[in-house]
Protein backbone atom coordinates (compact mmCIF):
# COMPACT_ATOMS: atom_id res chain seq x y z
CA UNK A 1 0.00 0.00 0.00
CA UNK A 2 1.52 3.39 -0.62
CA UNK A 3 -1.31 6.19 -0.38
CA UNK A 4 -4.32 6.43 1.99
CA UNK A 5 -7.77 8.71 1.00
CA UNK A 6 -9.67 8.82 4.25
CA UNK A 7 -12.15 11.11 2.68
CA UNK A 8 -12.24 9.07 -0.45
CA UNK A 9 -12.01 5.72 1.17
CA UNK A 10 -9.31 4.40 -0.92
CA UNK A 11 -5.94 2.81 -1.05
CA UNK A 12 -3.46 2.81 -3.58
CA UNK A 13 -0.91 -0.03 -4.29
CA UNK A 14 2.62 0.09 -5.96
CA UNK A 15 1.20 -0.95 -9.10
CA UNK A 16 -0.95 2.39 -9.41
CA UNK A 17 -4.37 0.95 -8.69
CA UNK A 18 -6.71 2.19 -6.34
CA UNK A 19 -9.03 0.04 -4.26
CA UNK A 20 -12.33 1.73 -2.06
CA UNK A 21 -12.34 0.04 1.73
CA UNK A 22 -15.33 0.23 3.94
CA UNK A 23 -12.64 -0.20 7.27
CA UNK A 24 -8.98 -0.23 7.09
CA UNK A 25 -6.96 -1.38 9.40
CA UNK A 26 -2.81 -0.17 9.60
CA UNK A 27 -0.74 -2.93 10.95
CA UNK A 28 2.87 -1.39 10.17
CA UNK A 29 4.81 -1.99 12.85
CA UNK A 30 8.08 -0.44 13.43
CA UNK A 31 11.62 -0.50 11.88
CA UNK A 32 15.29 -1.01 13.16
CA UNK A 33 16.87 1.94 13.98
CA UNK A 34 19.63 2.31 11.65
CA UNK A 35 23.31 3.87 12.81
CA UNK A 36 24.61 6.29 11.16
CA UNK A 37 28.79 4.48 11.67
CA UNK A 38 31.58 5.59 9.78
CA UNK A 39 33.44 3.12 7.60
CA UNK A 40 32.05 0.41 5.44
CA UNK A 41 29.63 -1.40 7.43
CA UNK A 42 27.38 -2.79 4.83
CA UNK A 43 28.59 -6.86 5.42
CA UNK A 44 29.25 -6.72 8.78
CA UNK A 45 26.47 -4.85 10.41
CA UNK A 46 23.29 -6.92 10.86
CA UNK A 47 19.86 -5.99 12.63
CA UNK A 48 17.20 -8.24 13.67
CA UNK A 49 13.40 -7.71 13.01
CA UNK A 50 12.20 -10.52 10.81
CA UNK A 51 13.19 -14.24 10.46
CA UNK A 52 15.37 -13.86 7.50
CA UNK A 53 17.40 -11.24 9.39
CA UNK A 54 17.02 -14.14 12.29
CA UNK A 55 18.84 -16.85 10.16
CA UNK A 56 21.21 -14.29 8.77
CA UNK A 57 22.73 -13.58 12.16
CA UNK A 58 22.90 -17.12 12.52
CA UNK A 59 24.24 -18.42 9.62
CA UNK A 60 27.10 -15.72 10.08
CA UNK A 61 27.76 -16.96 13.94
CA UNK A 62 28.73 -20.34 11.98
CA UNK A 63 32.22 -19.09 11.08
CA UNK A 64 32.46 -15.83 12.85
CA UNK A 65 33.78 -16.16 16.47
CA UNK A 66 34.11 -12.63 18.14
CA UNK A 67 30.79 -10.40 17.84
CA UNK A 68 30.28 -6.83 18.97
CA UNK A 69 26.70 -6.43 19.98
CA UNK A 70 25.36 -3.16 20.36
CA UNK A 71 22.49 -1.53 22.61
CA UNK A 72 22.10 -3.21 26.04
CA UNK A 73 18.57 -3.71 26.19
CA UNK A 74 16.21 -6.37 25.19
CA UNK A 75 17.03 -7.31 21.73
CA UNK A 76 20.90 -6.35 22.37
CA UNK A 77 21.17 -9.03 25.19
CA UNK A 78 18.88 -11.88 24.01
CA UNK A 79 20.95 -11.90 20.95
CA UNK A 80 24.35 -11.64 23.26
CA UNK A 81 22.37 -14.67 25.09
CA UNK A 82 21.62 -16.79 21.89
CA UNK A 83 25.42 -16.06 20.64
CA UNK A 84 27.25 -17.44 23.43
CA UNK A 85 24.75 -20.42 23.43
CA UNK A 86 26.40 -20.99 19.83
CA UNK A 87 29.98 -20.10 21.19
CA UNK A 88 30.78 -16.90 19.88
CA UNK A 89 32.65 -14.60 21.74
CA UNK A 90 30.39 -11.17 22.73
CA UNK A 91 31.23 -7.66 23.69
CA UNK A 92 28.16 -5.36 24.50
CA UNK A 93 28.43 -1.43 23.69
CA UNK A 94 26.06 0.65 25.18
CA UNK A 95 25.41 4.51 26.36
CA UNK A 96 23.94 2.89 29.32
CA UNK A 97 25.76 2.65 32.51
CA UNK A 98 23.34 -0.20 33.40
CA UNK A 99 22.13 -2.23 31.18
CA UNK A 100 18.06 -2.04 30.68
CA UNK A 101 18.12 0.26 33.74
CA UNK A 102 15.68 2.75 32.19
CA UNK A 103 12.89 0.10 31.83
CA UNK A 104 13.85 -2.57 34.65
CA UNK A 105 15.54 0.06 37.29
CA UNK A 106 19.01 -0.61 38.76
CA UNK A 107 18.73 -3.65 40.64
CA UNK A 108 17.27 -6.05 38.22
CA UNK A 109 19.66 -4.26 35.99
CA UNK A 110 23.23 -5.10 37.25
CA UNK A 111 21.26 -8.36 37.87
CA UNK A 112 20.80 -8.52 34.56
CA UNK A 113 24.80 -7.41 33.84
CA UNK A 114 26.25 -10.26 36.19
CA UNK A 115 23.82 -12.82 34.78
CA UNK A 116 25.65 -12.09 31.49
CA UNK A 117 29.25 -11.89 32.77
CA UNK A 118 29.08 -14.97 34.08
CA UNK A 119 28.23 -16.47 30.79
CA UNK A 120 31.68 -14.79 29.76
CA UNK A 121 29.50 -11.58 27.62
CA UNK A 122 31.81 -8.43 27.90
CA UNK A 123 30.25 -4.94 28.86
CA UNK A 124 31.83 -1.56 27.22
CA UNK A 125 28.73 0.31 29.09
CA UNK A 126 29.00 4.53 28.50
CA UNK A 127 30.57 3.89 25.26
CA UNK A 128 29.53 4.07 21.78
CA UNK A 129 30.59 2.98 18.16
CA UNK A 130 32.47 5.77 16.00
CA UNK A 131 33.94 3.76 13.40
CA UNK A 132 34.36 0.12 11.71
CA UNK A 133 37.25 -0.62 9.77
CA UNK A 134 37.43 -4.04 8.81
CA UNK A 135 37.14 -6.18 11.43
CA UNK A 136 38.16 -3.05 13.94
CA UNK A 137 35.45 -1.45 15.75
CA UNK A 138 36.62 1.83 17.03
CA UNK A 139 34.84 2.97 20.34
CA UNK A 140 34.56 7.04 21.34
CA UNK A 141 36.42 6.52 23.66
CA UNK A 142 39.31 5.48 21.94
CA UNK A 143 39.22 1.82 22.60
CA UNK A 144 38.93 -0.84 19.24
CA UNK A 145 38.05 -4.15 19.71
CA UNK A 146 37.93 -6.87 17.18
CA UNK A 147 34.76 -8.13 15.54
CA UNK A 148 33.63 -10.75 12.57
CA UNK A 149 30.18 -9.31 12.62
CA UNK A 150 28.37 -7.05 14.28
CA UNK A 151 24.89 -7.09 15.44
CA UNK A 152 22.78 -3.53 16.60
CA UNK A 153 19.73 -3.42 18.69
CA UNK A 154 19.00 0.16 19.84
CA UNK A 155 15.19 0.03 19.50
CA UNK A 156 12.96 0.90 16.33
CA UNK A 157 10.79 3.81 14.70
CA UNK A 158 7.03 2.96 13.96
CA UNK A 159 6.39 3.36 10.66
CA UNK A 160 3.54 5.96 10.59
CA UNK A 161 4.88 7.36 7.03
CA UNK A 162 1.59 6.09 5.21
CA UNK A 163 -0.25 7.32 8.51
CA UNK A 164 1.35 10.60 8.23
CA UNK A 165 0.97 11.50 4.77
CA UNK A 166 -2.79 10.65 4.94
CA UNK A 167 -3.03 13.12 7.80
CA UNK A 168 -4.08 11.31 11.12
CA UNK A 169 -3.44 12.14 14.10
CA UNK A 170 0.31 11.38 15.30
CA UNK A 171 1.49 11.19 18.80
CA UNK A 172 4.92 9.21 18.44
CA UNK A 173 2.69 6.95 16.57
CA UNK A 174 -0.83 6.59 15.64
CA UNK A 175 -2.88 7.72 17.79
CA UNK A 176 -5.73 5.90 18.48
CA UNK A 177 -8.80 5.79 20.88
CA UNK A 178 -9.91 3.00 23.52
CA UNK A 179 -11.68 1.41 20.36
CA UNK A 180 -8.14 1.29 18.29
CA UNK A 181 -9.93 3.80 15.82
CA UNK A 182 -7.68 6.80 14.70
CA UNK A 183 -8.94 10.33 14.10
CA UNK A 184 -10.05 8.96 10.73
CA UNK A 185 -13.56 7.10 11.00
CA UNK A 186 -13.69 3.58 10.00
CA UNK A 187 -9.35 3.72 9.99
CA UNK A 188 -8.00 1.46 13.09
CA UNK A 189 -4.56 0.50 14.20
CA UNK A 190 -2.83 -1.55 16.22
CA UNK A 191 0.68 -3.31 17.03
CA UNK A 192 3.93 -1.68 17.21
CA UNK A 193 2.50 1.66 15.60
CA UNK A 194 -0.37 2.23 17.90
CA UNK A 195 -0.65 4.66 21.13
CA UNK A 196 -3.66 4.13 22.74
CA UNK A 197 -4.90 5.54 26.26
CA UNK A 198 -3.92 2.68 28.52
CA UNK A 199 -7.02 2.29 31.64
CA UNK A 200 -3.92 1.02 34.16
CA UNK A 201 -1.86 4.04 33.78
CA UNK A 202 -4.63 6.44 32.75
CA UNK A 203 -1.92 7.62 30.17
CA UNK A 204 -1.00 7.38 26.24
CA UNK A 205 1.28 4.25 25.64
CA UNK A 206 2.64 2.01 22.67
CA UNK A 207 4.29 -0.70 22.97
CA UNK A 208 6.57 -2.91 21.12
CA UNK A 209 5.79 -6.23 22.11
CA UNK A 210 4.30 -9.06 20.08
CA UNK A 211 1.47 -10.29 22.79
CA UNK A 212 -0.01 -6.43 22.51
CA UNK A 213 -0.03 -6.32 19.32
CA UNK A 214 -1.89 -9.96 18.63
CA UNK A 215 -4.59 -8.70 21.49
CA UNK A 216 -5.19 -5.72 20.05
CA UNK A 217 -5.47 -7.14 16.63
CA UNK A 218 -8.41 -9.26 17.84
CA UNK A 219 -9.71 -6.30 19.12
CA UNK A 220 -9.57 -4.09 16.17
CA UNK A 221 -11.18 -6.74 14.11
CA UNK A 222 -14.18 -7.07 16.31
CA UNK A 223 -14.35 -3.02 16.37
CA UNK A 224 -14.48 -3.28 12.49
CA UNK A 225 -17.26 -5.29 12.89
CA UNK A 226 -19.17 -3.02 14.64
CA UNK A 227 -18.70 -4.51 18.28
CA UNK A 228 -17.20 -1.29 20.13
CA UNK A 229 -15.34 -3.11 22.10
CA UNK A 230 -12.30 -1.06 24.35
CA UNK A 231 -8.76 -2.57 24.30
CA UNK A 232 -8.07 -2.67 28.29
CA UNK A 233 -5.89 -5.65 28.41
CA UNK A 234 -2.60 -5.38 30.19
CA UNK A 235 0.53 -5.20 28.50
CA UNK A 236 2.63 -8.20 28.66
CA UNK A 237 6.20 -9.54 27.59
CA UNK A 238 9.22 -11.81 28.51
CA UNK A 239 12.37 -11.81 27.99
CA UNK A 240 14.51 -14.71 28.10
CA UNK A 241 18.62 -14.60 29.05
CA UNK A 242 19.98 -18.13 29.20
CA UNK A 243 17.99 -20.11 31.62
CA UNK A 244 16.27 -16.64 33.18
CA UNK A 245 13.13 -15.95 31.96
CA UNK A 246 12.35 -12.52 33.68
CA UNK A 247 8.67 -11.86 33.07
CA UNK A 248 7.17 -8.34 32.85
CA UNK A 249 3.11 -7.18 33.70
CA UNK A 250 1.70 -3.81 33.13
CA UNK A 251 3.53 -0.61 32.28
CA UNK A 252 5.69 1.78 33.80
CA UNK A 253 7.49 4.61 32.11
CA UNK A 254 8.39 6.55 35.34
CA UNK A 255 8.46 5.17 39.14
CA UNK A 256 8.99 6.48 42.51
CA UNK A 257 9.29 3.28 44.51
CA UNK A 258 11.10 -0.08 43.64
CA UNK A 259 9.09 -2.81 45.83
CA UNK A 260 11.42 -6.25 46.18
CA UNK A 261 10.19 -9.34 47.66
CA UNK A 262 12.92 -11.98 47.97
CA UNK A 263 16.52 -12.56 46.37
CA UNK A 264 17.27 -10.96 42.60
CA UNK A 265 20.40 -12.31 42.47
CA UNK A 266 19.04 -15.82 44.24
CA UNK A 267 16.86 -15.44 40.70
CA UNK A 268 13.53 -15.72 42.76
CA UNK A 269 11.73 -12.60 43.43
CA UNK A 270 9.05 -10.36 42.55
CA UNK A 271 9.61 -6.51 41.74
CA UNK A 272 6.86 -3.43 41.98
CA UNK A 273 7.32 -0.63 40.16
CA UNK A 274 4.98 2.12 41.87
CA UNK A 275 3.85 5.63 41.47
CA UNK A 276 2.07 7.29 44.27
CA UNK A 277 1.39 4.00 45.84
CA UNK A 278 0.31 2.90 43.13
CA UNK A 279 1.75 -0.77 41.14
CA UNK A 280 2.16 -0.26 37.46
CA UNK A 281 4.39 -2.65 36.61
CA UNK A 282 5.59 -6.10 37.97
CA UNK A 283 8.95 -8.25 37.30
CA UNK A 284 8.76 -11.44 38.29
CA UNK A 285 11.81 -13.98 38.00
CA UNK A 286 10.97 -17.81 38.62
CA UNK A 287 7.45 -16.58 40.26
CA UNK A 288 5.05 -17.70 37.26
CA UNK A 289 2.46 -17.65 39.83
CA UNK A 290 2.74 -14.30 41.25
CA UNK A 291 3.27 -12.95 37.64
CA UNK A 292 -1.18 -14.05 36.82
CA UNK A 293 -1.79 -12.82 39.98
CA UNK A 294 -0.49 -9.43 39.20
CA UNK A 295 -1.82 -9.59 35.60
CA UNK A 296 -5.22 -10.65 37.42
CA UNK A 297 -4.90 -7.49 39.80
CA UNK A 298 -4.30 -5.03 37.48
CA UNK A 299 -7.34 -5.99 35.31
CA UNK A 300 -9.39 -6.21 38.56
CA UNK A 301 -8.81 -2.59 38.94
CA UNK A 302 -10.25 -1.45 35.92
Amino acid sequence: MTSLDTKQKTIGTEDGKKYEYGTLLLATGAEPVRLPLEGDTTSQIFYLRSFADSQAIVSKAVSGKQAVVIGASFIGLEVAASLRARNVNVQVVAPDQVPMEKILGSQVGLFVRSLHESHGVVFHLGESVKRVDGDNVMLAGGQTIRADFIVAGVGVRPSITLAERAGLKMDRGIAVDEYLQTSAPGVFAAGDVARWPDPHTGGQIRVEHWVVAERQGQTAAKNMLGLRERFDEVPFFWSQHYDVQINYVGHADTWDRIAIDGDIEKRNCTVRYMQKGHTLAVVTIFRDLESLSAEREMERRN
